[in-house]
């Protein structure tokens, strides 16, 4: 079942879609378990559906596997209410946070099962809001994000920033853009605050990104591995855009989402069984 919601954020209307699990959310033979959950944060100007319905698709599987499965718009994004290019980052991470705060009490969550999934600027969203919420226990990151300003620059052009600082604002495919949106960009440093994430990660990218670069996927596994705990997970997908446009490399996607899911799952559940 599926249903949109508007979710209440400061003076801001998010609109939401909830896709509810379709089964159990249990491994065959533990008994009945409490619900997953997932909230997926789009990228940079995009919007709860995704380019090609990425994320209608990415939702309706995982609640058929049974998570629970919040997707939703950024403020100016979508159906959302608000001015997207007005603030930044801040305001992302704190709007993804009030998302949570809502998707918490929609069902039994379990609290150890609670994933983001952050697809370009929505991978640095998820990695920053994790950091500063510890409800967040682990993240799958979709050709992240790492330099937050020179990466958006790149898809503005210079121009556009230069345009915002002199004048207050630039539009960009129709959005107004304002040096308080850019500034806020090159405040966060996601490479460098993902070492202090301590659940575990999943890290894919595709080698025929032209957006955002596949060497990040293995800069971004590199500092996981340094932290004292949690595990981190690397895919690579030979060929794979930015959104993952081609049917065969968005199944591989979803595939190799939904098995390191499950797989983390039944390590979950194997510790909670043992502890017991």
């Amino acid at each position: 079942m599926e249903r949109n919601i508007v979710i209440r954020h400061h003076d801001l209307d998010l609109t939401a879609s909830i896709h509810y699990p379709e089964q159990e959310p249990q491994l065959a033979g533990r008994g009945k378990s409490r619900t997953p959950l997932i909230v997926i944060c789009h990228g940079f100007v995009g919007s709860r559906i995704g380019v090609d319905r990425l994320f209608v698709s990415t939702a309706r599987e995982l609640a058929a596997d049974g998570y629970m499965v919040v997707r939703f718009d950024y403020a100016g994004c979508g159906e959302s209410g608000g001015d997207y290019g007005k603030e930044g980052l801040e305001s992302m991470v704190a709007q993804t946070r009030t998302v949570l705060d809502y998707a918490m009490t929609c069902s039994d969550i379990d609290p150890t099962r609670v994933t983001l999934i952050g697809h370009s600027l929505g991978g640095a969203v998820a990695i920053l809001t994790s950091v500063r919420d510890h409800r967040v226990k682990s993240l799958i990151l979709w050709s992240a994000v790492g330099h937050p300003f020179n990466d958006i620059i790149k898809l503005t052009g210079r121009d556009k920033y230069d345009q915002a600082v002199i004048e207050g604002q630039a539009d960009h495919l129709g959005y107004s853009f304002t040096p308080v949106y850019f500034d806020s960009l090159g405040n966060f440093q996601p490479f460098q605050e993902a070492k202090q994430f301590g659940g575990d990660v999943l890290v894919i990218h595709g080698t025929g990104d032209d957006v955002i670069p596949v060497d990040y996927a293995f800069l971004y596994q590199k500092v996981f591995w340094t932290r004292s705990e949690g595990r981190c997970d690397k895919e690579i997908i030979f060929q794979a855009d930015h959104t993952y446009s081609n049917g065969s490399h968005r199944r591989e996607l979803l595939d190799k989402t939904r098995q390191w899911l499950t797989e983390r799952n039944v390590a979950q559940t194997d510790w909670q069984h043992w502890m017991i």
